[in-house]
């Protein structure tokens, strides 16, 4: 599998810094934070987004989850007055720094970034995923890094790796959280990046025209009408830029979904090849329609009961595409 390349928000001036001198990235004891920590895997690459610049690009050595996250340097927490929630940093990402650089985003070569953040009217999101393209350039911006990140000294503690469960009485976040669409768009993306998965369901897709090798999956995309939740599309497009793209649900789809997902394809336009929606079950009214519109109907499976919490990795192992029409 190809390493992907994130940008991470980073909330304010000081946080960046120690993000920086330590090359270490933190997520909140969230939901959210939570979502990251499962979203990027460890030989990905990063860069920090901050005040609409992106700084240094790093390659992910090795994440943990901290459970005394109270007491754990380096970030201080913070206290949000409207909830009077205060949340701290126990999902952390090693970082090994490979190049120096601080680059506005509307340089061109992060268009593919920048048009999330401008659709989205904001970050509102802990990271967004850019392609291989943006990669590609990044990895010949500024200078190479040569010294080592600064260390710092965290009282004893343990580690956990965070689980998901359907039942809300399992619910301790950031330990234990809710099983959500972000996480099912994290495993399905994570799986049909898979060069074998993503053969697969090119096939679901009754797209025969194009190769697995020569195609990338990303994680939620913006557009005017809203948010693709996973777009394969061309690694290098020549000529034409292919795209499919896949909506899913966390439970039965809807007749909107389908309207949802006709909006994204008339966006696209002639390169969007092929389209689907991908939910836990289907009612005749959506079975219907969806023949009528021509959009592909896949059922995801979970061969695992919910009596106690799981780990992603449980969740993607247990994770089955089913072509329903």
């Amino acid at each position: 599998m190809r390493q992907s390349y994130f940008l991470l928000a980073v909330s304010n001036r000081q946080n960046l810094d120690l993000c920086i001198r330590h090359a270490l990235a933190g997520f909140s004891n969230s939901g959210t934070g939570v979502w990251a920590y499962v979203d990027i895997r460890e030989g990905d690459y990063i860069s920090f987004l901050y005040a609409a610049r992106a700084f240094n690009l790093y390659k992910v050595i090795r994440k943990e989850a901290i459970i005394e996250f109270q007491k754990a340097a380096p970030w201080p927490p913070v206290t949000f007055r409207e909830s009077n929630k205060t949340y701290y940093y126990p999902i952390r990402l090693y970082l090994q720094c490979e190049r120096h650089f601080t680059e506005p985003l509307v340089r061109a070569e992060f268009a593919y970034v920048a048009e999330n953040l401008l659709l989205r009217a904001g970050y509102r999101k802990t990271h967004f995923q850019a392609d291989q393209t943006t990669l590609q350039v990044v990895s010949q911006m500024g200078s190479v890094a040569t010294e080592a990140a600064q260390s710092f000294e965290i009282p004893a503690y343990s580690a956990f790796v965070p689980r998901f469960t359907r039942r809300k009485s399992d619910v301790n976040v950031p330990l234990v959280c809710p099983f959500n669409e972000l996480i099912l768009q994290a495993a399905i993306r994570r799986q049909i990046a898979e060069k074998s998965y993503l053969e697969r369901m090119l096939g679901m897709l009754g797209v025969d025209t194009l190769e697995a090798d020569v195609l990338e999956v990303l994680s939620e995309k913006a557009v005017s009408e809203g948010h693709v939740d996973i777009l394969i599309k061309d690694l290098i497009p020549i000529g034409v830029a292919h795209k499919l793209i896949l909506e899913a649900k966390l439970a039965k789809a809807e007749l909107e979904d389908l309207s949802q997902l006709q909006g994204y394809t008339s966006e696209f336009g002639v390169e969007c090849v092929g389209q689907a929606v991908i939910a836990e079950a289907f009612p005749k009214t959506v079975l219907s329609r969806a023949a009528e519109l021509g959009i592909r109907l896949i059922r995801y499976e979970l061969i695992c009961n919910w009596d106690q919490p799981r780990t992603f990795a449980e969740i993607l192992e247990n994770l089955r595409l089913i072509l329903v029409l």
